[in-house]
């Protein structure tokens, strides 16, 4: 079932953050999450292609409409 590098073993994870994990990088099973972030951990730094593939990021909005606005006034 698995390679001569590969052991099978149980360990407790936070439903939570793995399901979150899950929906960012558009992953298959918990198997898959565990793997990415060990792999992530033990390897070199997030590349800008890894961070570009989450999901929600990147910023929405109208940046011609915010250059136009008045500024708002903190003193009141």
């Amino acid at each position: 079932m698995y390679g001569e590098c590969m052991t099978r073993t149980n360990i407790d994870i936070d439903d939570e953050l793995i399901a979150e994990v899950i929906r960012k990088y558009d992953l298959a099973s918990k198997r898959e999450a565990v793997d990415l972030a060990l792999r992530k951990a033990a390897g070199s730094p997030i590349t800008p292609e890894l961070v570009w593939s989450l999901k929600g990021v990147g910023w929405e909005g109208d940046l011609d409409e915010l250059r136009g606005a008045e500024p708002s006034s903190t003193t009141g």
